[in-house]
């Protein structure tokens, strides 16, 4: 098999090719649609565009064999926005227009936003429809944030208080923030495709100054899926959020293929992707350079696992590159309602601070249980600290206080959180600076298992290494060169795995119960 299909849409269709490369190679490959050139691209995976809706059409790859029939999805109408009032000049406001093509678009049908420069407040999408921004258009964001609708971080029952909806959060709490540039809400049934650019627009605007106190609400994200299902988004270009970039929220059944998300190095808390408290989502063929973590997975804080609780489970990453950032893949912080099933492969992290790095703390809550999670078929190109996994992140206000940052056991009640199983395998690390593994577990929840298979890691020349913190808690030591240092772990276990470059000759362990590292340092 030359290649398989992911998902076909009604104007498009993404396929992943079949090799043993991560990201792309170094040959570029033509598809061809019934037989003619469609594109060329080096990517593992490729959105063939240009396509027309309810068509049979024939799919290969340039001289290979393999050659798939598939049928584009079925479309009703399509309707452009420009006929609904929208001027597309980037000066005058055109979210009404949009919102007015949306609010009027049939079932299965296609709201098309052309060619232009599209100047706009929040745009509200819904469900079994298609939302198509074509290759050449642009959706900026207002940047005046007075002109931004407030959404309630829940809603309560007029009659019980004690019942309520979450609408939307900030950093784990149910808080009444900006509605997203793009908002998916209570939405089935939805495709958001095209090589379009949604443009948060934050670069000329004050959404990243003082950004740690709330300025009439909370900063927006850029495309938000909010309680949610069955929602595929394919081929944007998303870029300049004032906050998170890509935000899946209470959402179940999500595919994100061939995305290109971009924000500045200084940019704060700009996240890639960060999907909170959902089951079954998959990224894919996507490329993320941001200023804080590529990809954070999450499942809130503790009040939200008490009164709306759900576990983050099945979360697919593959064939993507991660570079610049504070982590590659965080699992965390905030993460009460637990996570598990994590599935990273074939990607790249290039330049990151961290490759995988999970992190929680005391008080996350006895839900807060992260575990399943497997990184395998990795590259890490010039990450400086490649695993690291931290239970005394000194996050939230209390997060210097006694309670979270003391090493001593404390009782284990409803607010201690677990770690539960850690896979690594078949990555090549090359240029790491402090240290390849840095895992600190709590003394009265110890990490239960970390797993090494199958890796070789290299450091660079010591006179290029710079002394950093692999993990953010009160009084942990800058490293430089460390091999691997693991406290409170029940099980430990390194198979095939070469350290070159460090300044040690054996792991460092403490308070780890089984201990089967195998590691040849070089």
């Amino acid at each position: 098999m030359d290649f398989k299909i992911i998902e076909i849409f009604t104007r498009c269709i993404s396929i992943e090719r079949i090799n043993d490369d991560k990201f792309e190679t170094a040959e570029a490959a033509t598809v061809l649609i019934n037989g003619k050139p469609a594109i060329s691209s080096n990517l593992n995976v490729i959105t063939v565009s240009g396509l027309t809706p309810d068509t049979e059409y024939e799919i290969s790859l340039e001289g290979k064999s393999q050659v798939e029939k598939f049928t584009t999805g079925h479309e009703s109408y399509i309707l452009n926005v420009k006929d609904f009032g929208a001027v597309g000049d980037g000066v005058h406001p055109d979210a009404n227009a949009i919102q007015a093509a949306i609010m009027t678009c049939p079932k299965d049908g296609c709201v098309y936003v052309p060619a232009g420069k599209y100047y706009c407040t929040p745009i509200f999408l819904k469900s079994d429809m298609t939302f198509w921004v074509d290759d050449k258009a642009v959706i900026y964001g207002d940047t005046d944030r007075t002109h931004y609708p407030i959404l309630p971080g829940v809603i309560r029952n007029e009659y019980d208080n004690d019942d309520e909806i979450s609408v939307v959060s900030w950093e784990g709490n149910p808080l009444d923030s900006f509605a997203s540039l793009i908002m998916a809400l209570d939405c089935k049934n939805l495709d958001i495709i095209g090589g379009g650019e949604i443009n948060g627009n934050a670069d000329k605007s004050d959404w990243w100054v003082d950004v740690r106190n709330k300025r009439i609400a909370w900063r927006p994200k850029l495309l938000s899926v909010n309680n949610s299902c069955d929602v595929r988004v394919c081929g944007l270009h998303l870029k300049n959020s004032a906050a998170w970039c890509v935000h899946p929220y209470y959402s179940d059944r999500l595919k994100f293929i061939n995305l290109e998300i971009w924000n500045p190095s200084n940019s704060p808390n700009t996240d890639g992707f960060d999907p909170e408290s959902c089951t079954d989502v998959l990224l894919l063929g996507t490329k993320i350079s941001v200023g804080d973590d590529c990809i954070a997975i999450k499942s809130g804080k503790i009040y939200m696992a008490t009164y709306h609780y759900k576990e983050t489970d099945g979360i697919e990453v593959r064939n993507c590159r991660l570079e610049r950032g504070h982590g590659s893949v965080t699992v965390g912080s905030e993460v009460a309602g637990g996570v598990r099933g994590v599935r990273v492969s074939k990607c790249v992290f290039s330049e990151t601070d961290r490759g995988l790095r999970i992190k929680t703390r005391r008080g996350r809550g006895e839900r807060s249980y992260i575990t399943d999670l497997r990184f395998e078929d990795l590259v890490m190109d010039r990450v400086h600290m490649p695993i690291t996994v931290n239970m005394f992140y000194f996050c939230d206000p209390d997060g210097h206080t006694d309670y979270v940052q003391n090493q001593n056991p404390f009782p284990v009640d409803y607010r201690t959180p677990k770690i539960g199983s850690i896979t690594v395998k078949d990555v090549v690390c090359t240029g790491v600076d402090a240290s390849f593994v840095c895992a600190n577990g709590l003394p009265e929840s110890p990490i239960e298992k970390i797993e090494l298979d199958n890796c070789k890691v290299s450091y660079l020349p010591e006179g290029k290494r710079t002394p950093q913190c692999p993990i953010m808690m009160d009084g942990f030591p800058k490293l430089s060169g460390v091999g691997v240092y693991l406290k409170n772990v029940k099980e430990a276990v390194a198979n095939n795995v070469s350290i070159e470059g460090s300044i040690d000759n054996a792991p460092t362990v403490e308070n780890v119960s089984d201990n089967k590292l195998d590691i040849k340092f070089i």
